[in-house]
């Protein structure tokens, strides 16, 4: 009876030593990310696509998502189930109707609003509203909503710890990502972080946010299959197209749209400068 006892007691202790917590359980990733696995195993890895091409352009399918440049650093993304998302949403450039989520960094007003439309069911802060480092981890409909944060320059070129946010949307098998206005090259823990990004949103202001040939270096990093210039002003997109050689695909598109899918990513690594960038 008493080798029972000691028995059982020592069953209970073990599933109390060891059965997850409640705070242990928040510390862990609350989604897992297809786009994230493979860099964490591999942190020296350059990420590429190599999905066989169709064209940038072609027939809708059930995976395919719109992406729609509406000024500055702003995109509208639409997911095959409905969701639609603003990035920098500043409140000038906006959709048609009130996106779903709309995503902000705060270096400059042009990059976020604090009175944003109340129509917006979720509204990410790229910044931490408690003075510490943003964090999202959500599913909005068909999407998983992440973010990695990186510094920004503050007033007298000091740097502010975590004011930017890369907020990275993964979506029909696509990880899109949005780099802000990011004031400084990435580090193996960013790239770690942010995993494969099959379609990258990239500054090319040429200074205010990065130099050219700084901003170049973090795309040649990513790898990205297709790459979505914004945030031009100053010099012209040619000085930024310059700084990739043969091994990238560079063409003006015809309208501020493109639809993307698994299938139609382009095997070549594409800058594609969509009209009004």
């Amino acid at each position: 009876m008493l080798r029972y006892l000691v028995y059982t007691f020592a069953a209970i202790w073990l599933i109390h030593a060891f059965w997850p917590s409640v705070a242990h359980a928040q510390q862990q990733p609350r989604h897992a990310s297809q786009c994230q696995a493979i860099a964490e195993a591999i942190p020296q890895a350059t990420f590429a696509s190599f999905t066989p091409a169709a064209a940038v352009k072609g027939q809708a399918t059930a995976g395919e998502v719109t992406i729609t440049y509406l000024g500055h650093s702003t995109f509208l993304i639409e997911t095959p189930g409905g969701i639609s998302i603003a990035t920098d949403y500043n409140g000038w450039f906006v959709p048609p109707t009130p996106p779903t989520v709309a995503t902000m960094n705060k270096a400059h007003s042009s990059h976020y609003t604090l009175t944003p439309d109340p129509a917006i069911r979720t509204v990410l802060h790229g910044w931490g509203d408690d003075g510490g480092p943003a964090r999202h981890d959500l599913v909005v409909g068909d999407t998983y909503i992440r973010n990695v944060t990186t510094d920004i320059r503050a007033g007298g070129g000091a740097m502010e710890r975590d004011g930017n946010s890369i907020f990275i949307f993964e979506v029909a098998d696509l990880c899109i990502g949005h780099l802000g206005h990011l004031h400084h090259e990435l580090d193996d823990s960013h790239y770690r972080h942010i995993g494969r990004l099959d379609v990258l949103m990239v500054p090319v202001d040429g200074g205010l946010t990065m130099g050219a040939e700084s901003m170049s270096r973090v795309v040649n990093r990513l790898r990205s299959s297709l790459i979505l210039p914004m945030h031009r002003r100053g010099p012209p997109i040619d000085a930024f197209l310059d700084m990739f050689g043969d091994d990238y695909d560079k063409r003006f598109a015809d309208s501020a749209s493109v639809k993307v899918s698994l299938r139609s990513l382009p095997s070549k690594p594409l800058v594609y400068i969509l009209q009004g960038v």
